[in-house]
């Protein structure tokens, strides 16, 4: 049973990569020594993702040089925000004594064509829905984030056996495709996230997820001619815009793709956007596959007792 449960997993992988695959091109990084805050030393980079993108990003470390290679915490932003907006958590982390690196998502921050950052990654995803040209939703992140990690690796000062991702919201729907995709990642922290979208589809609960790109749904079906969209568009727009997302890359199924990694998964109970029969399908498929590596113990998930779709200080 072990044995085939790791080649599905294995296969899960695989076809997930070739998805999101694309040529890669030399990172051409480029790097600028910008102002932070007291004590630590900013450095503003950018890097090619793919022929036609760069992705725009800063990391934070203390002044000190005493250690020359340090462990990175990598923090990705939710909808609508921007790798700036992660400054607090990242000066934090910083303080520390980890280096701490926050990106621009696609179509977010520096990488807001119009600087409209919202906008742009709404005309985006309905783009990918009438063209398939592009995943902005989620997987083309993911993407940029192991393309990150490609550059993180080349530098001196980076632990390349000590990297960590933490998301909020998209962001944290990201950080687990991106750990399940990538086992350099040594440990993942998604926040407000982790769900099973094929629950969600298949049991009336997908208005809020879909609710943070309504614009783009809304003329999705209109382009097809449907007044009063339902769970059977649901899954449509989702296997336009990020193929396998409610079906063979559901939450389910990528969770488990971390084990044994360390996973620390925080939700809210009444989350809407994470309904919680959903929730536990995940956290169910993470405790099998972590008790069959023989790692129990390094799955936890934190439910934030009443509380929606917010990270609190405890949290």
């Amino acid at each position: 049973m072990l044995a085939a449960a790791t080649l599905r997993g294995a296969d899960t992988r695989a076809d997930f990569l070739k998805l999101i695959d694309r040529p890669r091109v030399p990172l051409a990084a480029a790097t600028l020594e910008a102002s932070a805050p007291s004590g630590l030393t900013r450095i503003d980079f950018n890097y090619a993702s793919d022929a036609t993108n760069r992705v725009t990003g800063f990391l934070l470390k203390t002044s000190s040089t005493l250690a020359s290679r340090r462990p990175v915490i990598i923090v990705l932003h939710g909808t609508g925000g921007s790798k700036e907006s992660e400054l607090p958590y990242l000066t934090e982390l910083a303080h520390a004594g980890f280096i701490a690196v926050a990106i621009d998502g696609r179509y977010h921050g520096e990488r807001s064509r119009s600087g409209k950052g919202s906008a742009d990654y709404i005309n985006a995803i309905l783009r990918a829905f009438r063209t398939g040209a592009e995943y902005p939703f989620f997987y083309d992140t993911a993407w940029d984030a192991m393309r990150l990690i490609d550059y993180l690796v080349t530098r001196p000062d980076v632990d390349p056996t000590r990297v960590g991702l933490f998301g909020i919201s998209k962001g944290g729907i990201e950080t687990y495709l991106t750990a399940a995709a990538d086992p350099r990642i040594a440990v993942a922290v998604p926040c407000i996230a982790v769900e099973s979208f094929r629950w969600a589809v298949e049991n009336n609960s997908w208005q809020s997820r879909i609710g943070t790109v309504q614009a783009a749904f809304d003329a999705a079906a209109k382009d097809s001619g449907l007044a009063s969209p339902g769970a059977d568009f649901v899954h449509t727009f989702y296997t336009r815009v990020a193929p396998g997302l409610d079906r063979a890359f559901d939450g389910p199924a990528m969770v488990s793709l971390i084990a044994p990694r360390p996973l620390f998964a925080i939700n809210g109970e009444i989350d809407p956007r994470t309904p919680l029969p959903g929730l536990k399908l995940c956290s169910d498929a993470a405790q099998l596959a972590y008790h069959a590596a023989g790692a129990d113990e390094k799955f936890t998930q934190l439910i934030q007792r009443g509380i929606g779709h917010k990270v609190t200080p405890e949290a």
